[in-house]
């Protein structure tokens, strides 16, 4: 199969990339506490914080056309209920690829960020030897979902201020 045009999907949901037209989504989950409260600083973004953050993703497609978050959205109804994919990190000056997930607070406990980490880590790993999540100790719903996909605690370093695991993978 041509890798630049498969679509990632699971049996409840397909990946598809940003457009210009999904800001006000990106918007209302950026401007959410609860759904923010564990990525990066944990602070709610401007409405110019968001726009620079779809441009940081829109710049993470230019870099690999398989890398950057992508929109979850569900098959049943076409609801978009999240966004996930593969992303650079920067770990101890050392490029890394982030299996990142971010479910939108209404659909938490559904199993979703589940479904949709385990695929890119299956996706991920044709591609590396070795993946990452970057999960803030106090997350620990995002903690389970490492596990449950294979990925084992490795280190706990300081980002953004904030005291964070990693989580690794490599082939076996």
């Amino acid at each position: 199969m041509n890798r630049s045009c498969e679509r990632l999907e699971t049996k409840r949901l397909f990946f598809r990339k940003y457009k210009d037209d999904d800001f006000p989504f990106l918007v209302s989950m950026l401007t959410d506490p609860e759904t923010v409260r564990f990525i990066g600083d944990g602070k709610v973004k401007s409405e110019k914080g968001a726009e620079e953050f779809l441009q940081w993703i829109y710049r993470t497609y230019e870099a690999s056309q398989h890398h950057g978050l992508q929109i979850l959205v569900r098959k049943a109804d076409g609801v978009k209920i999240g966004h996930a994919g593969l992303v650079p990190q920067s770990i101890d000056g050392k490029t890394e690829l982030e299996v990142g997930y971010w479910i939108y607070r209404e659909y938490w406990g559904c199993g979703y960020a589940t479904e949709a980490a385990a695929i890119l880590l299956k996706h991920g790993k044709r591609e590396r030897e070795r993946l990452i999540s970057v999960i803030q100790s106090g997350n620990i719903a995002s903690q389970r979902v490492a596990e449950k996909i294979g990925m084992e605690k490795e280190k706990s370093v300081v980002m953004n201020g904030r005291d964070v695991w990693i989580y690794m993978r490599s082939k076996v």
